[in-house]
C-alpha cells in the first residue's frame, strides 16, 4: 500500500500541488490582514480579536483544502475514467481495491496535513505580525492557543473525510468539473458565515459529513470490480 502511494505521488509530481498549497497559504494570509484593515476602517468588532481572527483562518484553510482535495479526485481518479487511461493501470498485477484506495488515502492525507500545517503556518505568521505592530487591540494567550488545538485537530479531521464527497458527483458521469464544482458548493454551505455563526459549529454536521465522505470512498474501493470503464 505504502509503495502503491509512493509511485501514485511520483506519477502525479505531488510536489507541484505541495507548491500550490504553499501558494494558497500566502494568498490566505493576504486576504487575512485585508480584512483585517477593512474591519478597522467599518468597525467590525468580529476580526478586532485573535479569537474571531483565528476561527476566521482555520474556515478558510479548511474550506480552501476541501476544494483543493476535489482537484486531486479529479486529477488522480475521475480524469483517469474519463480519459480510460486507469485501464492501463489496471492491467498490471495490482489489485484495483488498493489501487483507488492508495490513491484515496493520499487525498485524505494531503487534505488533513495541510488544513494542520498551514493553520500553523499562517496562524504563526499572523500572530508576529499583529503582536510586532500591535494591528488588534487585543492579546494572545496560551490558553487561547490551547483552547483552538483541538479545533483545528478535529476540523481537520471532519474537512479530511468531507472532501472525499465530490467523489460520488464526479463518479457518476466522470465529470471533472461536477467534482470541483461539488466541493465548492460543499464548502460554501457548511462554512458560510453568518452572524459570526456557520452550519460547520453545529458539531454532528461535519461529523456526519466526514462519515457520509468515507461510505463514499469505501463504496467506490468495494465495487471498483463492477465500474465499467
Amino acid at each position: 500500500m505504502l509503495n502503491l502511494m509512493r509511485l501514485e505521488m511520483k506519477k502525479y509530481h505531488l510536489g507541484s500541488y505541495v507548491k500550490g498549497a504553499i501558494i494558497a497559504n500566502f494568498v490566505i494570509l493576504g486576504l487575512v490582514f485585508m480584512l483585517l484593515f477593512i474591519t478597522k476602517v467599518e468597525g467590525d468588532p468580529n476580526l478586532e480579536n485573535y479569537q474571531g481572527v483565528l476561527s476566521f483562518i482555520e474556515s478558510m484553510t479548511r474550506g480552501v483544502f476541501i476544494v483543493f482535495a476535489s482537484v486531486l479526485i479529479a486529477k488522480f481518479i475521475i480524469g483517469e475514467y474519463k480519459y480510460k487511461t486507469i485501464t492501463l493501470a489496471f492491467m498490471y498485477p495490482i489489485n484495483r481495491k488498493k489501487l483507488i484506495a492508495s490513491k484515496l488515502a493520499i487525498v485524505i492525507l494531503f487534505t488533513f496535513s495541510a488544513i494542520i500545517l498551514s493553520n500553523v503556518f499562517i496562524t504563526t505568521i499572523f500572530c508576529v505580525i499583529t503582536e510586532s505592530f500591535e494591528l488588534i487591540p487585543d492579546s494572545l494567550t496560551t490558553t487561547l492557543i490551547m483552547q483552538r488545538i483541538p479545533v483545528v485537530l478535529m476540523n481537520a479531521v471532519a474537512a479530511s473525510g468531507m472532501a472525499l464527497i465530490p467523489l460520488y458527483f464526479g463518479m457518476r458521469k466522470y465529470s471533472i468539473p461536477t467534482t470541483i464544482l461539488s466541493s465548492i458548493l460543499i464548502v460554501s454551505v457548511v462554512s458560510s458565515n453568518t452572524g459570526n455563526f456557520s452550519l460547520n459549529d453545529i458539531i454532528f454536521i461535519p461529523i456526519t459529513l466526514a462519515i457520509i465522505g468515507i461510505s463514499v470512498a469505501y463504496l467506490a474501493i468495494r465495487n471498483i470490480e463492477k465500474i465499467d470503464i
